[in-house]
């Protein structure tokens, strides 16, 4: 088990961004005027080599993708990503047409900015995008510690329990990553549902479902809780993290 920090709510770190696009030119542009700003910053040419990125730092506090891509586009790379996380992410694209810049804000992205853009602009998109999806400093590495017993890495979509390797679904992965995103918040059913499965009608029975086999995998006692605390009437909550 790779070792890292512990994760700590309060913790001081940057806030993270990954940069995807094939235009070295735009890369370059995006990255110093988002160092500037204060962020830490990684970048990537394609799809692929973005996951690559995330397998080895962690998920990043917000990606900016661009959509027209060799090999694995925008789209293609935000589907693979959501199957396991909420990553949000704003689109760039040089495509102003009405269908494509909808099919983005329905089924991936938080925003979305045309080509050309002004790049100061897209670092005002960028803060209030991170303010409006709540404070949280943490940083998930690609092996995320909670305490003694549990750690989570997200990218390769797997626990490790008192050292012991855990496989975890898509799904359940990406339970994981909403509920301590919102660690020590009441988290309510309709929200897990829609962020879960955004192009499906869900009800909570499967919800449930996934929940129990979650904590068959993750909790010393499954009926008695530690990490997915079932509120009443509301939805979960992951404990605070300290």
């Amino acid at each position: 088990m790779p070792g890292t920090r512990p994760l700590n709510g309060l913790a001081q770190t940057r806030q993270r961004v990954l940069v995807i696009d094939d235009d070295p030119d735009i890369l370059r542009l995006v990255r110093d005027k988002l160092v500037n700003a204060g962020f830490e910053v990684f970048t990537a040419a394609t799809g692929e080599e973005a996951l690559a990125v995330i397998g080895r730092k962690g998920i990043p506090h917000l990606a900016i993708v661009d959509i027209n891509m060799p090999g694995m586009d925008g789209f293609q790379f935000c589907q693979t990503v959501h199957a396991f996380c909420d990553l949000p992410v704003i689109l760039l694209t040089a495509v102003d047409e009405e269908e494509t810049v909808i099919r983005g804000i329905q089924s991936y992205a938080e925003d979305y900015v045309t080509k050309p853009f002004s790049p100061r602009e897209l670092v005002v998109r960028v803060q209030r995008l991170l303010r409006r999806m709540g404070d949280y400093a943490y940083t998930l590495d690609s092996s995320t510690p909670i305490d003694h017993r549990l750690t989570i890495d997200f990218a390769n979509q797997q626990a490790f329990v008192d050292g012991q390797p855990v496989s975890l679904t898509p799904t359940e992965t990406k339970i994981l990553y909403i509920l301590i995103r919102n660690a020590g918040q009441k988290v309510t059913n309709d929200f897990l549902l829609r962020r879960l499965w955004p192009e499906e009608e869900v009800f909570e029975d499967t919800l449930r479902v996934h929940i129990a086999r979650l904590r068959k995998k993750i909790e010393a006692n499954p009926s008695r809780p530690q990490y997915v605390i079932t509120e009443r009437g509301i939805g979960y909550s992951f404990p605070t993290l300290k």
